[in-house]
């Protein structure tokens, strides 16, 4: 059983794709339950975020656990395969655990370094392991991700190199407005979530007079301003309902939603409004309608115009590649960990057979020893069980140790060869694109089904 990644970024997909794969807490639940539901698919953990939707999973076969994922990916998207095998990217064993440990870290971000992917790591894990589809193979990757993350920025100077896409997308928009402050001028927020919260203290920290948070549930948008209010920031809530009346008095507006319609459109926009207006959507979803950008004084930093602006695994910088020296480290420790609990069952199989074997053997021998009692003869399978044991003992106690020091062969592998253990799974790390694999690898059911009906015509 092995780890596999199937999924796509900002790094190999357009916006518009990660928009349509994007998923909801209920639709990442109903995804996940079918994962596992699949033949070849025992764990499945979804992480589903503005810039990646990446399906991690354990499976009994690298080929069949493809084609399980991409099938469950088309039937829940509607995206058909086709498209799909243009954008997903493919990775396994200990390609798949190096991924995720380098997405944890922010070294896959598209600002390098940014903190907030490593806390939608743990939500997705977290989710998962509520749901029952999270099982002793993605627990284990989790939190080793997880301090690779932690190490990387308590260790490096990463942060400094980057920043979070919240502050990135206000820096940008900060660019647009020619200035570097915001003092004197009003922003609006819309949402009351994770990224409305870091987007009301990055607008704090850069000296706006005022916010104004606008959430569906009213509670929750004075709960955030009355956060701003104790950072020492002027701030009010309103109804959601209420959000375009107000956009004639700000300076900004900042959309952190993921709701299903837009929260702004140009339609909503007062042309009276004062000096000029930028608009930040950091949804996707997109919360802002694109066409809003398209009237005079409006302007608009979105998803997909950060896609185009920023790179971010390119940096040469002593924090960057001391944080992909960790992710090293922690690979290895890992892999190594993994290793010895995988070839453990093999040792266990070694040892029942074994003993297996000598009781038949001791049975066999007791038939034809009449005229020896009882008790000579509980001493002759005493002499015969601690042979077996100390023959089978630095035999199992090397395997261990050399699948923790070797990472060149499988010695879980070597034993099932060597002793019919059972049939060998193949653990090569594998990292490619899925428009590499053989077609017949990533044809989702609807696919397979029309392929079939044209071979029989």
């Amino acid at each position: 059983m092995s780890v596999l990644v199937v999924g796509m970024s900002h790094r190999s997909a357009p916006v518009t794709l990660l928009e349509r794969l994007s998923m909801d807490d209920r639709i990442r639940e109903d995804a996940a339950t079918s994962l596992v539901g699949q033949q070849s698919l025992s764990e499945a953990m979804i992480i589903s975020t503005c810039n990646r939707l990446e399906v991690y999973s354990v499976t009994n076969s690298f080929h069949a656990g493809v084609r399980d994922v991409v099938t469950v990916l088309e039937e829940i998207s509607g995206v058909d395969t086709d498209t799909l095998r243009g954008f997903l990217y493919v990775r396994y064993a200990d390609a798949a655990a190096e991924h995720l440990m380098v997405v944890a870290s922010g070294l896959d971000s598209m600002v390098v370094g940014e903190q907030q992917i490593i806390g939608q790591v743990r939500a997705a894990y977290q989710e998962a392991a509520e749901k029952g589809t999270v099982g002793p193979g993605l627990h284990s990757l989790s939190q080793s991700a997880l301090r690779t993350g932690k190490r990387v920025h308590s260790e490096t100077a990463i942060d400094d190199a980057g920043s979070s896409m919240v502050s990135f997308a206000i820096g940008d928009a900060l660019g647009q407005l020619g200035t570097t402050t915001l003092a004197g001028r009003t922003a609006l927020v819309l949402g009351a979530g994770a990224m409305a919260s870091l987007a009301a203290t990055h607008l704090g920290r850069l000296g706006v007079d005022k916010i104004i948070v606008a959430n569906r549930t009213f509670a929750r948008a004075e709960r955030l301003a009355s956060h701003a209010r104790e950072a020492g920031v002027a701030a009010e809530a309103i109804d959601f309902a209420s959000r375009a009346q107000v956009l004639g008095d700000v300076d900004l507006a900042v959309s952190a939603t993921g709701a299903d319609d837009f929260t702004i459109t140009a339609a909503d926009i007062p042309a009276d409004r004062h000096d000029r207006l930028m608009l930040i959507d950091l949804s996707l979803p997109r919360d802002i309608d694109d066409a809003a950008a398209g009237l005079d004084g409006v302007g608009l930093v979105n998803i997909e115009s950060l896609h185009k602006s920023v790179t971010s695994r390119d940096s040469t910088s002593v924090a960057h590649r001391r944080a992909q020296e960790i992710v090293a480290e922690e690979l290895e420790a890992y892999s190594s960990a993994q290793r010895v609990r995988d070839v453990a069952p093999a040792v266990t199989a070694l040892r029942k057979g074994a003993n297996d074997i000598a009781e038949d053997e001791l049975a066999r021998l007791r038939a034809k020893l009449d005229n020896v009692g009882d008790e000579e003869f509980a001493e002759i399978s005493r002499t015969v069980r601690r042979v077996v044991d100390k023959l089978l003992h630095e035999p199992t106690i090397q395997a261990k140790r050399l699948a923790a020091d070797s990472g060149s062969l499988s010695y879980e592998t070597a034993l099932q060869q060597l002793f019919g253990l059972g049939s060998v799974i193949d653990t090569t790390a594998v990292a490619v694109d899925a428009a590499e694999l053989p077609e017949e690898d990533t044809a989702g059911r609807r696919g397979r089904k029309l392929k079939e009906r044209i071979a029989g015509q």
